[in-house]
């Protein structure tokens, strides 16, 4: 009998029921509080690598809609105001049972055809395919991590070397804001100035409503 087993036997007899029972709720308390703790610290950890870049992003923690306390993640915004833009993110996701961390390349709003298809988009697109990225309505870049954040392997392991682990996550997520730095700039300051034709025909029957 191994030792997982020896103790799920001795936790399911019904007097020790009760203290099984209260050990796992405090442990599901312990692992949001350490899941909270290790994405503010992340946030520092990318703060400092914006700032040593230059990087024009500013970037904010991701709550849980359904559960305020709980952070699940990050996402950078623009510096400048900008209707449309791709930004990076990194988040985590409950996925076959389990939570695992994922990032890429989001749009901060649905994009219309001819911006989704814009020379400069479609570049980056391809440069981030090439460097083994998916792609989806939603994320122009997407990508697993081996990262599962409430997963016993990554707790002990953020326990007994936190630096470490930050840095490996850092280092995964720097390759998408390093790496590909020069083409995500330019297909946002494309961005920036289209107008999505959409809007424009939008526009153009509302002129036609008031004049008539």
């Amino acid at each position: 009998m191994n030792e997982e087993q020896a103790i799920l036997d001795f936790f399911s007899q019904p007097e020790n029921l009760p203290l099984a029972l209260s050990v796992a709720e405090q442990m599901d308390k312990l692992r949001g509080q350490m899941n909270n703790r290790f994405w503010q610290e992340f946030l520092a950890r990318l703060n400092a690598l914006i700032k040593e870049h230059e990087l024009a992003w500013r970037v904010e923690l991701t709550e849980d809609k359904n559960a305020p306390d709980s952070l699940v993640g990050l996402h950078c915004t623009a510096l400048t105001e900008q209707q449309l833009y791709l930004r990076p993110m990194m988040e985590q996701q409950y996925l076959g049972g389990e939570c695992r961390v994922y990032f890429g390349l989001i749009w901060n709003t649905a994009p219309a055809p001819d911006q989704l298809g814009s020379a400069h988009v479609s570049n980056l697109k391809a440069s981030l395919q090439k460097a083994g990225f998916k792609s989806n309505e939603s994320f122009l870049a997407w990508q697993w991590t081996m990262f599962h954040p409430r997963r016993k392997d990554f707790l002990l392991s953020y326990a007994r070397q936190p630096e470490k682990l930050l840095d490996d996550v850092l280092t995964i997520f720097s390759t998408l804001l390093i790496d590909h730095r020069e083409l995500i700039e330019q297909a946002n300051e494309v961005l920036k100035t289209t107008q999505p034709r959409s809007l424009s025909a939008s526009l153009d029957r509302l002129r036609d409503e008031l004049l008539d």
